[in-house]
């Protein structure tokens, strides 16, 4: 009673009972300390979510040959891009109904069905034994898996306003890891008869399906956090209508009822004419195209011979640059952006970190005048501090979208951010691929030889999402909704 008593004055607001999102946000109340549980939670949820959208590269081309429908070996990367582009078709189809589904019945189903759905259907994927069958498993993969909308709208909730930028950045560093150790696990695990015979023996269910240990691994783990996501908390609303009969008949008693009124306008406000919000959603799309495109043109630029001016390193040397930069990510997102984004606030920080990127990316390709460790550090560092501004202004984008919406419209908001940002991400890989063989052929030009073009594009690219994210373009929203719900 008397431990009652002391904590009562603290709560400030009113929370109901029986309501998931009220006992969140007590809890969050109660104690201002950041949850190292609820950090782990968002980790392994996109983590896991992550791992199945890349990891089929490194052996897609061998998978495809296996299947034997091209008539030519120039027609299986042909084939290949066919089965990689499935995923994100399937997910720019349907993230905006899987975001209004998490805000009718709940974020928690909604990660659970996802990861259910990446059990079964990346696990059915591994034992593709045809084209069609691995084009329909990697759609329904797509198209079923509704977590990455919905993840970010949790994060925003689980954490109280001081920690939420901890909570987002977790998010990117999760999936950028996730796109760096999905390569590595499809690299090494795939045809393991032939890597590794004294574990897997010939005739085995291995050498029969070679891609499928890659599979079963990121699937092991997507149903472990399955299982972990039936114990974590629900963060949304759910007040019946007399609990809002009562919140008004309060309201008018305190004199607060043109309050209520602003707040309901904003409760019906469309989505698509919430501008500070598609303003935010465009922005991220269109930095969102100038990472993926930037990923493809550098792993195929990396590999090129120096006579065309790339810097011919080996798949392994490229991994391993990757995952220095994976490694300095989780530090900087983790230990250093929160503290940045205090100081300087998500869109002033992202607006310098686009500045300082266009710099540096023209600088890539002088780099290849270099060699041996000296060019190994230094492609290193450059890789490092690409990906950190890189992903300090898609964080402070992610920010910006889940504060300008209420709670009951940030699934459905979150969910036209993924729809919109596939769309151009569908789009940046081919693009990317084909400016750079074109550079590649201008190699002797007097203007831009070579790689310089193809970077000078993705500066173009980079420019364009700059610009974006200055007024007017971009504007936060006037009494912008605090996160602590009032329902």
């Amino acid at each position: 009673m008397e431990e009652e008593k002391i904590r009562e004055p603290l709560l400030k607001n009113k929370y109901y009972e029986n309501c998931p999102g009220c006992k969140v946000d007590k809890a969050k109340e109660l104690n201002q300390n950041l949850s190292i549980l609820n950090l782990g939670i968002i980790w392994m949820v996109v983590l896991s979510a992550s791992l199945p959208i890349s990891s089929l590269f490194p052996f897609l081309y061998f998978m495809v040959r296996d299947f034997n429908i091209a008539k030519t070996e120039a027609d299986i990367s042909s084939y290949a891009g066919y089965v990689g582009s499935a995923f994100m078709l399937g997910r720019g189809l349907t993230s905006v109904l899987w975001g209004m589904l998490a805000d009718r019945y709940g974020r928690k189903p909604v990660l659970i069905i996802g990861l259910v759905t990446i059990v079964i259907f990346n696990t059915l994927f591994g034992l593709s034994t045809s084209l069609w069958m691995a084009i329909i498993m990697r759609f329904l993969l797509g198209s079923l898996c509704g977590v990455f909308g919905p993840v970010k709208a949790y994060a925003a909730e689980l954490f109280r306003e001081e920690h939420q930028a901890l909570g987002l950045s977790t998010v990117s560093a999760a999936w950028g890891i996730g796109l760096i150790i999905g390569p590595a696990l499809g690299g090494y695990l795939a045809q393991p008869t032939e890597k590794y015979p004294h574990l897997f023996l010939k005739g085995s269910i291995w050498d029969k399906f070679p891609y499928f240990l890659p599979c079963l691994i990121i699937s092991g783990f997507a149903f472990l956090v399955a299982i972990v996501c039936i114990w974590i908390p629900e963060t949304l609303h759910n007040h019946n209508d007399r609990n809002k009969s009562i919140d008004d008949a309060e309201a008018v008693e305190n004199g607060s009822i043109g309050a209520d009124k602003d707040r309901i306008i904003q409760k019906s406000e469309s989505l698509l004419r919430n501008w500070p919000l598609m303003s935010a959603i465009l922005a991220y799309s269109v930095f969102a195209l100038h990472d993926v495109t930037y990923q493809e043109v550098f792993s195929l630029w990396a590999v090129s011979p120096p006579r065309l001016g790339g810097l011919n390193f080996t798949t392994d040397d490229v991994g391993n640059v990757l995952s220095i930069s994976g490694f300095a990510l989780i530090i900087y997102q983790i230990s250093l952006y929160p503290h940045v984004e205090k100081a300087f606030g998500p869109i002033n920080i992202a607006r310098i970190s686009g500045v300082l990127s266009i710099p540096l990316l023209q600088s890539y390709p002088f780099m290849a005048m270099l060699s041996g460790l000296t060019l190994y550090i230094v492609i290193s560092c450059a890789s490092i501090m690409k990906n950190l501004l890189s992903m300090t202004i898609i964080t402070g984008l992610f920010l910006i979208q889940n504060r300008v919406v209420e709670q009951h419209q940030r699934g459905e908001a979150n969910g036209i951010a993924m729809t919109c940002m596939s769309l151009f991400k569908s789009i940046g890989p081919a693009t990317g691929g084909a400016i750079l063989t074109w550079s590649q052929k201008r190699i002797d030009a007097s203007i831009l030889p070579g790689p310089h073009t193809v970077f000078f594009v993705l500066n173009l690219v980079e420019a364009v999402g700059l610009l974006m994210i200055f007024t007017p373009f971009l504007r936060e929203k006037k009494n912008t909704i605090s996160i602590k719900e009032q329902c």
